[in-house]
Protein backbone atom coordinates (compact mmCIF):
# COMPACT_ATOMS: atom_id res chain seq x y z
CA UNK A 1 0.00 0.00 0.00
CA UNK A 2 2.85 2.45 0.62
CA UNK A 3 4.26 1.92 -2.22
CA UNK A 4 1.64 2.14 -4.49
CA UNK A 5 1.03 5.49 -2.91
CA UNK A 6 4.28 6.94 -3.44
CA UNK A 7 3.97 5.67 -7.13
CA UNK A 8 0.81 7.64 -7.40
CA UNK A 9 2.03 10.45 -5.38
CA UNK A 10 5.60 10.85 -6.38
CA UNK A 11 5.63 12.02 -9.56
CA UNK A 12 2.88 14.57 -8.90
CA UNK A 13 4.59 16.15 -5.88
CA UNK A 14 7.76 15.94 -7.96
CA UNK A 15 6.55 18.19 -10.78
CA UNK A 16 4.56 20.78 -8.13
CA UNK A 17 7.52 21.12 -6.11
CA UNK A 18 9.60 22.01 -9.44
CA UNK A 19 6.90 24.64 -10.77
CA UNK A 20 7.11 25.95 -6.82
CA UNK A 21 10.99 26.13 -6.96
CA UNK A 22 11.01 27.35 -10.38
CA UNK A 23 8.76 30.41 -9.39
CA UNK A 24 10.76 30.91 -6.25
CA UNK A 25 13.71 31.56 -8.52
CA UNK A 26 13.13 35.16 -8.97
CA UNK A 27 11.76 35.68 -5.25
CA UNK A 28 15.31 34.50 -4.15
CA UNK A 29 16.75 36.98 -6.35
CA UNK A 30 14.76 39.77 -4.96
CA UNK A 31 15.57 38.59 -1.77
CA UNK A 32 18.90 39.20 -2.17
CA UNK A 33 18.09 42.63 -3.70
CA UNK A 34 16.54 43.94 -0.56
CA UNK A 35 19.46 42.73 1.36
CA UNK A 36 21.89 45.07 -0.51
CA UNK A 37 22.38 48.48 -0.49
CA UNK A 38 19.44 50.18 -2.58
CA UNK A 39 19.59 49.91 -6.13
CA UNK A 40 19.52 52.27 -9.07
CA UNK A 41 16.10 50.64 -9.91
CA UNK A 42 14.20 51.00 -6.94
CA UNK A 43 15.78 54.41 -5.72
CA UNK A 44 14.82 56.00 -9.68
CA UNK A 45 11.25 54.67 -9.93
CA UNK A 46 10.37 55.73 -6.11
CA UNK A 47 12.01 59.37 -6.79
CA UNK A 48 10.00 59.77 -10.41
CA UNK A 49 7.11 58.58 -9.36
CA UNK A 50 7.01 60.61 -5.50
CA UNK A 51 7.69 63.86 -7.62
CA UNK A 52 4.87 63.05 -10.22
CA UNK A 53 2.63 62.25 -7.29
CA UNK A 54 3.37 65.60 -5.76
CA UNK A 55 3.02 67.75 -8.47
CA UNK A 56 -0.78 65.98 -9.55
CA UNK A 57 -2.81 65.62 -6.20
CA UNK A 58 -5.74 64.27 -7.67
CA UNK A 59 -4.33 61.34 -9.33
CA UNK A 60 -2.30 60.97 -5.85
CA UNK A 61 -5.81 61.12 -3.94
CA UNK A 62 -7.10 58.17 -6.69
CA UNK A 63 -4.22 55.93 -6.09
CA UNK A 64 -5.30 56.17 -2.24
CA UNK A 65 -8.60 55.10 -3.05
CA UNK A 66 -7.96 52.07 -5.06
CA UNK A 67 -4.86 50.60 -2.51
CA UNK A 68 -7.75 50.69 -0.37
CA UNK A 69 -10.53 49.15 -2.29
CA UNK A 70 -7.99 46.53 -3.33
CA UNK A 71 -5.89 46.36 -0.40
CA UNK A 72 -6.26 42.91 1.85
CA UNK A 73 -8.77 43.28 3.89
CA UNK A 74 -11.70 43.64 0.68
CA UNK A 75 -9.89 40.35 -0.66
CA UNK A 76 -9.63 38.57 2.99
CA UNK A 77 -13.40 39.12 3.09
CA UNK A 78 -14.41 38.34 -0.33
CA UNK A 79 -12.15 34.78 0.03
CA UNK A 80 -14.23 34.86 3.63
CA UNK A 81 -17.83 34.96 2.46
CA UNK A 82 -17.10 32.42 -0.61
CA UNK A 83 -15.59 30.01 2.01
CA UNK A 84 -19.20 30.19 3.94
CA UNK A 85 -20.57 29.55 0.48
CA UNK A 86 -18.55 26.58 -0.54
CA UNK A 87 -18.95 25.29 2.90
CA UNK A 88 -23.07 25.91 3.09
CA UNK A 89 -22.90 23.41 -0.73
CA UNK A 90 -21.13 20.81 1.01
CA UNK A 91 -17.65 22.13 -0.63
CA UNK A 92 -15.52 21.48 2.51
CA UNK A 93 -12.61 20.93 1.14
CA UNK A 94 -12.45 23.21 -1.91
CA UNK A 95 -13.25 25.94 0.90
CA UNK A 96 -10.25 24.65 3.15
CA UNK A 97 -8.01 25.01 0.38
CA UNK A 98 -9.88 29.06 -0.45
CA UNK A 99 -9.21 30.25 3.43
CA UNK A 100 -5.71 28.24 3.76
CA UNK A 101 -4.24 29.73 0.90
CA UNK A 102 -5.15 32.84 1.81
CA UNK A 103 -4.39 32.40 5.75
CA UNK A 104 -0.81 31.02 4.66
CA UNK A 105 0.49 33.28 1.99
CA UNK A 106 -0.81 36.21 4.47
CA UNK A 107 1.81 35.36 7.03
CA UNK A 108 4.04 34.10 4.81
CA UNK A 109 4.85 37.47 4.06
CA UNK A 110 4.20 38.74 7.48
CA UNK A 111 7.15 36.83 8.75
CA UNK A 112 9.29 37.70 5.63
CA UNK A 113 8.94 41.43 6.83
CA UNK A 114 10.25 40.75 10.13
CA UNK A 115 13.21 38.64 8.58
CA UNK A 116 14.36 41.01 6.27
CA UNK A 117 13.30 43.87 8.31
CA UNK A 118 13.96 46.37 4.46
CA UNK A 119 12.98 49.94 5.80
CA UNK A 120 10.32 51.61 3.46
CA UNK A 121 11.38 54.73 1.30
CA UNK A 122 12.47 57.86 3.13
CA UNK A 123 11.17 60.68 0.67
CA UNK A 124 10.76 63.92 1.04
CA UNK A 125 6.92 65.53 1.70
CA UNK A 126 5.43 61.74 1.63
CA UNK A 127 1.82 61.71 0.16
CA UNK A 128 1.18 58.27 2.02
CA UNK A 129 2.36 56.33 5.26
CA UNK A 130 2.32 52.64 6.04
CA UNK A 131 3.52 51.09 9.03
CA UNK A 132 5.88 47.92 9.45
CA UNK A 133 8.92 46.99 7.30
CA UNK A 134 8.73 46.86 3.33
CA UNK A 135 9.97 43.56 2.15
CA UNK A 136 7.60 42.08 0.63
CA UNK A 137 4.78 44.45 -0.44
CA UNK A 138 1.85 42.79 1.81
CA UNK A 139 -0.72 44.64 -0.56
CA UNK A 140 1.09 42.85 -3.63
CA UNK A 141 0.76 39.85 -1.55
CA UNK A 142 -2.69 39.91 -0.76
CA UNK A 143 -4.34 41.17 -3.41
CA UNK A 144 -1.99 38.13 -5.62
CA UNK A 145 -3.57 35.63 -3.12
CA UNK A 146 -7.43 37.27 -3.16
CA UNK A 147 -7.79 37.67 -6.91
CA UNK A 148 -5.88 34.35 -7.55
CA UNK A 149 -8.15 32.58 -5.59
CA UNK A 150 -11.92 34.44 -6.09
CA UNK A 151 -10.57 33.77 -10.01
CA UNK A 152 -9.84 30.29 -9.28
CA UNK A 153 -13.02 29.39 -7.58
CA UNK A 154 -15.02 31.71 -10.34
CA UNK A 155 -13.83 29.71 -13.59
CA UNK A 156 -16.28 26.91 -13.26
CA UNK A 157 -19.08 29.34 -13.28
CA UNK A 158 -18.01 31.11 -16.34
CA UNK A 159 -18.54 30.53 -20.33
CA UNK A 160 -15.04 30.34 -22.06
CA UNK A 161 -14.77 33.84 -23.05
CA UNK A 162 -15.25 34.98 -19.28
CA UNK A 163 -12.59 33.03 -18.26
CA UNK A 164 -10.64 35.09 -20.30
CA UNK A 165 -12.06 37.92 -18.94
CA UNK A 166 -11.46 36.76 -15.47
CA UNK A 167 -7.56 36.52 -15.24
CA UNK A 168 -6.97 39.70 -17.67
CA UNK A 169 -9.09 41.90 -14.80
CA UNK A 170 -7.20 40.06 -11.79
CA UNK A 171 -3.74 40.97 -13.55
CA UNK A 172 -4.85 44.16 -14.14
CA UNK A 173 -6.32 44.33 -10.28
CA UNK A 174 -2.81 42.83 -9.32
CA UNK A 175 -0.63 45.26 -11.37
CA UNK A 176 -2.19 48.30 -10.61
CA UNK A 177 -2.35 47.52 -6.75
CA UNK A 178 1.15 47.09 -6.71
CA UNK A 179 0.97 50.04 -8.77
CA UNK A 180 -0.17 52.02 -6.33
CA UNK A 181 2.19 50.87 -3.49
CA UNK A 182 5.36 52.36 -5.47
CA UNK A 183 3.65 55.51 -6.92
CA UNK A 184 2.60 56.36 -3.51
CA UNK A 185 6.39 55.83 -1.75
CA UNK A 186 5.26 53.16 0.98
CA UNK A 187 7.32 50.41 -1.38
CA UNK A 188 9.93 50.05 -3.84
CA UNK A 189 9.77 48.43 -7.03
CA UNK A 190 11.41 44.93 -5.22
CA UNK A 191 8.77 44.62 -2.71
CA UNK A 192 5.77 45.01 -4.98
CA UNK A 193 7.48 42.00 -7.59
CA UNK A 194 8.62 39.97 -4.83
CA UNK A 195 5.30 39.98 -3.21
CA UNK A 196 3.52 39.24 -6.10
CA UNK A 197 6.02 36.25 -6.76
CA UNK A 198 5.64 34.95 -3.02
CA UNK A 199 1.66 35.45 -3.70
CA UNK A 200 1.66 33.14 -7.33
CA UNK A 201 4.38 30.81 -5.50
CA UNK A 202 1.79 29.85 -2.57
CA UNK A 203 -1.71 29.62 -4.87
CA UNK A 204 0.82 27.20 -7.07
CA UNK A 205 1.71 25.08 -4.12
CA UNK A 206 -1.44 24.72 -2.58
CA UNK A 207 -3.36 24.08 -6.00
CA UNK A 208 -1.03 21.39 -6.98
CA UNK A 209 -1.89 19.92 -3.31
CA UNK A 210 -5.14 19.92 -4.15
CA UNK A 211 -5.09 18.42 -7.87
CA UNK A 212 -3.32 15.96 -6.45
CA UNK A 213 -5.74 14.82 -3.81
CA UNK A 214 -8.66 15.03 -6.50
CA UNK A 215 -6.62 12.79 -7.91
CA UNK A 216 -6.13 10.45 -5.71
CA UNK A 217 -9.74 9.99 -4.66
CA UNK A 218 -10.77 9.15 -8.58
CA UNK A 219 -11.55 12.32 -9.58
CA UNK A 220 -10.75 13.33 -13.00
CA UNK A 221 -7.78 15.33 -13.80
CA UNK A 222 -7.90 18.98 -14.61
CA UNK A 223 -6.76 22.17 -15.58
CA UNK A 224 -7.20 24.76 -12.87
CA UNK A 225 -5.73 27.60 -14.90
CA UNK A 226 -9.06 26.82 -17.31
CA UNK A 227 -11.17 24.71 -15.50
CA UNK A 228 -10.86 26.36 -12.08
CA UNK A 229 -10.40 24.39 -9.17
CA UNK A 230 -12.77 22.56 -8.54
CA UNK A 231 -15.03 22.37 -12.07
CA UNK A 232 -17.96 19.44 -11.25
CA UNK A 233 -21.60 21.51 -10.78
CA UNK A 234 -22.28 22.10 -7.29
CA UNK A 235 -25.12 20.38 -5.66
CA UNK A 236 -27.42 21.88 -3.59
CA UNK A 237 -27.97 20.10 -0.21
CA UNK A 238 -31.63 20.01 -0.17
CA UNK A 239 -31.58 18.11 -3.71
CA UNK A 240 -29.63 15.28 -2.61
CA UNK A 241 -31.68 14.70 0.51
Amino acid sequence: MKTFLLDRLGPRMTVAALAVALIMIPFSLLLVVAKMPLNRLDAGVARELHEYALAHPGVTRVLIVWTDLFGPWPWRVAVAAFTVWLLVHGRRRLALWAITTVTAGGLIGLGLKILVARVRPHLPDPVALAPGDSFPSGHAVNVTLGAGVVTLLLLPMLPRWGRRLAWVLACFVVVSVGFTRIALGVHWVSDVVAGIVLGVAVIAATAAAFETWRRDTGRRPTAPLTEGMEPEPVKVPDEQS
